[in-house]
C-alpha cells in the first residue's frame, strides 16, 4: 500500500496528485472564512485525466475478489481516519459531530455493501433449451462495467452520497472520475487517499475538482459512458440532454412530504419528524419540508412540535450540543430567509425561528404557507418545517402527488388499510410506513420518479445501473 498523501485539495490524475491552473478556497461554513484551498484543472487536465481512466479501465488489473478486497480495506481505512474526517466535515460541511459521524459510519458501511456485490457481480442462465430446435444450446448473461463513470456529487452528503456512486462503480469493475462538490471537497479527497491506500490501481480513480465548466468539459468526453448525478433537477435536466444516448442516473430535486394520519402515535412519530427534518440543516433531499396532519390532531401537533422545534439547539457546529448548524453558505441562507420572511408576509404564522446569523437559519416551524409562495411550492433545501391539515387521506395523497417531484414519503398511522393505499398510490421512489422521506438504509434502492429523477442507487441496485448485460450462448 502506498503512503498516504497529505494536500488540501489537489487533483488526482493517473493516480497522482497534482496542482491545477487555478485554486478556489474551500470556507469554513460556520465562520464563513478559507481554511483551505482546492485546485482547479484545466481543459487538457480534464481530457488527459478520463483518457488515464479509460487506459487503466482496460488493464484490467482486479478480478471481482480483488475489488472486493479494496472495497472492504477502503471501508477500514474511512473508519480509522474517522475522527479526521469529522473535523472536515464540521468546516466544509458545516455538520455538527452527530451528523458528521453519521456520514463516516454511513460512508464505510456503503463501502462494505460495494465489497459484496463486487463478489457476487455476474449474470445468469437462460433456458433457451425451452424454445424450438434449440437442443443442446447453452445459454447465460455476463454483467460486464461499462467503462469510464462520471460521479458528479453534492455538497449535503459529501461522503456517503460520494461512496453510493464511487463503491458500486469500482465493484462492477469500472474507472471512475469524480467531480466534488467545490462546497465540500476535502472529505472526497480523503476517500480517494483510502482507495489507493487499499490498493486500488493508480487511475481507477481521479478527482476533479470545479463547478460548472469541469462539469461541461466532462460532458464533452465520449469516452465517459455512464454519469451519476445528484443535484438540482434544472442541473440534471442539462446533463441528461447533453449525455445523449450515454447513460445516466439522476437524482434531482424534492419536496418531501410526511403525512401524519389521525391514529398515529405521537410519541413514536414527533422525534423522527424533528430529526428528519433539522438534521444536517435540513439540507437532504428528504427531509420533510411540509407535514401534513389529520385535522384533528393540528393543534396538537402544532402545539408539541413547537416546543420541540424552539428547543433544538443551533449555531457553531463545533459546540458539543449543536443540532443544527450553518447551511451551505451565506447567499443560501439569505434565500431561506427571503422565503420565511415571504411565507409569513403571506399569512403564514411562525411557530419557531428567528433571525439568521450569517450562514445560520434558526430552526423554523411554519403554519399556513401559502402554496403560492417559494415555501409552498419550491424545494427550501434548510431548517424548515411547515405544517399543513388534511381531512382526508385521498386528500393528503393528492397534494403530495400535485408536486412535479417524487422522491420519497412518510407516513405514519396504525391503520394497516390506510397504509396499503398510500404505499400503492403515492408517486414516489420510496414510501416509508410509519417513519419519515428520509428514513434511508444504505442496502435500499433509493431514488425518484417525475422531476426527482430515475434510476437507483443502493449498492446491489447501482452496481446494475453501472454494467451492462451481455448474452452469451454456446452450441458445442
Amino acid at each position: 500500500m502506498q503512503d498516504r498523501v497529505r494536500h488540501d485539495g489537489r487533483l488526482l490524475v493517473a493516480g497522482e496528485w497534482t496542482g491545477g491552473e487555478t485554486v478556489a478556497p474551500v470556507l469554513d461554513k460556520y465562520r464563513l472564512a478559507p481554511f483551505a484551498q482546492v485546485d482547479l484543472p484545466g481543459r487538457e487536465q480534464v481530457r488527459s485525466c478520463v483518457a488515464a481512466a479509460e487506459a487503466a479501465y482496460r488493464a484490467a488489473a482486479l478480478d471481482a475478489h480483488g475489488r472486493g478486497a479494496v472495497l472492504d480495506r477502503t471501508a477500514a481505512i474511512i473508519e480509522a481516519r474517522g475522527e479526521e474526517l469529522v473535523e472536515i466535515l464540521r468546516r466544509e460541511a458545516g455538520f455538527p459531530r452527530a451528523d458528521a459521524a453519521n456520514e463516516v459510519r454511513r460512508c464505510a458501511a456503503t463501502f462494505r455493501l460495494s465489497a459484496e456485490e463486487a463478489r457476487r457481480f455476474g449474470g445468469e442462465m437462460v433456458p433457451i433449451e425451452g424454445a424450438g430446435g434449440q437442443t443442446g444450446r447453452l445459454g447465460f448473461t455476463l454483467r460486464v462495467p461499462l467503462g469510464v463513470v462520471c460521479a458528479i456529487t453534492p455538497f449535503n452528503a459529501p461522503l456517503n452520497t460520494v461512496a453510493h456512486k464511487v463503491g458500486p462503480a469500482l465493484a462492477a469493475g469500472n474507472a471512475v472520475v469524480l467531480k466534488p462538490s467545490l462546497h465540500t471537497p476535502l472529505s472526497a479527497c480523503v476517500m480517494a487517499e483510502a482507495l489507493l491506500e487499499a490498493g486500488l490501481p493508480p487511475g481507477l480513480i481521479s478527482v476533479l475538482h470545479g463547478g460548472a465548466e469541469v462539469a461541461q468539459w466532462l460532458l464533452d468526453e465520449p469516452a465517459i459512458r455512464f454519469y451519476a448525478f445528484t443535484g438540482s433537477t434544472e442541473a440534471g435536466r442539462a446533463i441528461q440532454q447533453r449525455a445523449g444516448l450515454r447513460r445516466t442516473q439522476m437524482e434531482l430535486g424534492s419536496i418531501a412530504h410526511c403525512i401524519l394520519c389521525a391514529d398515529a402515535d405521537l410519541d413514536a412519530a414527533l422525534p423522527k419528524i424533528v430529526n428528519a427534518s433539522f438534521r444536517k440543516a435540513g439540507q437532504v433531499c428528504t427531509s420533510i419540508q411540509m407535514l401534513l396532519v389529520a385535522r384533528s390532531r393540528l393543534a396538537e401537533v402544532e402545539e408539541r412540535l413547537t416546543e420541540r422545534v424552539a428547543a433544538l439547539p443551533f449555531g457553531d457546529p463545533g459546540e458539543a450540543g449543536t443540532v443544527v448548524g450553518p447551511v451551505v453558505s451565506e447567499d443560501a441562507a439569505r434565500r431561506i430567509e427571503s422565503w420565511i420572511a415571504e411565507a409569513v408576509a403571506g399569512g403564514a404564522r411562525r411557530l419557531a425561528g428567528g433571525g439568521r446569523v450569517g450562514a445560520v437559519v434558526p430552526p423554523t416551524l411554519l403554519a399556513d404557507v401559502p402554496a403560492a409562495t417559494p415555501l409552498g411550492c419550491r424545494e427550501v433545501f434548510g431548517p424548515v418545517l411547515c405544517v399543513a391539515p388534511f381531512d382526508t387521506l385521498d386528500e393528503a395523497i393528492a397534494r403530495v402527488n400535485a408536486t412535479p417531484y417524487g422522491l420519497a414519503a412518510g407516513l405514519f398511522t396504525s391503520h394497516l388499510g390506510s397504509a396499503l393505499a398510500a404505499v400503492r398510490r403515492l408517486e414516489v421512489g420510496g414510501v416509508h410506513v410509519n417513519e419519515t422521506p428520509s428514513s434511508r438504509v444504505d442496502a435500499m434502492p433509493y431514488g425518484g420518479t417525475k422531476d426527482s429523477g430515475f434510476g437507483r442507487e443502493g449498492p446491489h441496485y447501482a452496481v446494475r445501473e453501472m454494467s451492462e448485460e451481455r448474452m452469451i450462448t454456446l452450441l458445442p
